[in-house]
């Protein structure tokens, strides 16, 4: 996302790993959740050559820093104990998750006035059966308010005057996201969540966008996954190590493309999520817009898919 730097999440988020099976009382009285808790002992006292040669054993990635190797390993210990006790349950689990990450227009010191219009409209489509990216859309956005872009604009995303002077506007993008979305049975056959890396891509630049150009707000971008709160919450790391590139790091990745291009952006918050899933989180909605507010989800939400995505109405 360019214009911004991204904001934080405020006080009061809550943890987005999903609790044991049938923890609460007496949960841990269960032998196989003892037999977790020695293992994550074990696993907290082994040197990172031992952890990555126990990962090698059991063919799991084997980069990252300790602390992500440690959590690696406790998963797939947990998983593989669960398994046996068949009390793991994979189904009610997004099909898709749809990785946004927009540009808009912004100037150098971002002005407190100025009006930060989509630009370019990303989306990377991630399997979550096959952890891998399936498909991926990007139109650019012509802007109404600022139509002429600025030098810093240009300069941090790539994106030139001649490119978003032939694009389209921005209701006409969102109606071609939208049959994108419908052609790949989003909402009807396959169940769907969308994620963003922060809260300003939907819960700003889109809500801003959606003002601008006098539509509602798209019911399917109503909740979404902030992964940056989900990496802090489930990897164990504050806040402020959750910038996309430090996130790459931490995973023993490197970032891959054009930064502040917004498919290039897509595509690498895609790899942290596939290599998230693959550490066993289970990645959750948890955060939403309500009333025009940012709010954020419980974890103990049930898991509900998006709805089926359509061209919101424009307002009076």
């Amino acid at each position: 996302m360019s214009g911004t730097g991204k904001q934080h999440g405020g006080a009061g988020e809550q943890g987005t790993e999903g609790k044991s099976p049938g923890s609460g009382q007496g949960a841990f009285s269960d032998p196989v959740y003892k037999e977790i808790a020695v293992t994550n002992g074990y696993i907290n006292r082994m040197s990172r050559e031992e952890l990555r040669s126990k990962l090698a054993e059991f063919k799991l990635e084997t980069r990252g820093v300790k602390d992500v190797l440690k959590k690696r390993l406790k998963n797939y210990y947990k998983k593989q104990k669960l398994m046996q006790k068949e009390v793991l349950n994979s189904d009610g689990y997004y099909d898709y998750i749809c990785v946004v990450d927009f540009e808009a227009t912004c100037e150098e010191g971002n002005p407190p006035e100025f009006v930060h219009e989509i630009i370019e409209f990303p989306i990377v489509l991630l399997n979550t059966h096959t952890l891998e990216i399936e498909d991926t859309f990007q139109q650019y956005v012509k802007p109404e308010v600022n139509p002429k872009l600025s030098n810093f604009c240009i300069g941090l995303t790539g994106i030139t005057q001649d490119i978003i002077d032939k694009a389209d506007a921005f209701p006409q993008v969102l109606q071609n996201v939208i049959e994108w979305m419908r052609q790949r049975e989003l909402g009807t056959k396959y169940s769907y969540c969308m994620l963003t890396d922060g809260s300003w891509d939907m819960s700003k630049f889109l809500n801003i966008q959606c003002r601008v150009s006098r539509i509602k707000y798209p019911s399917f971008a109503k909740k979404w996954i902030n992964i940056r709160k989900s990496y802090g919450n489930f990897y164990k790391v504050p806040r402020n190590q959750t910038k996309l590139t430090i996130m790459l790091e931490k995973l023993g990745m490197t970032y891959d493309g054009r930064p502040h291009s917004g498919l290039d952006d897509s595509k690498n918050i895609a790899r942290i999520a596939i290599r998230m899933l693959q550490d066993g989180c289970e990645l959750r909605v948890n955060e939403k817009m309500h009333a025009g507010q940012l709010m954020t989800v419980s974890s103990s939400t049930p898991i509900e898919g998006a709805p089926a995505p359509q061209m919101p109405r424009y307002r009076n």
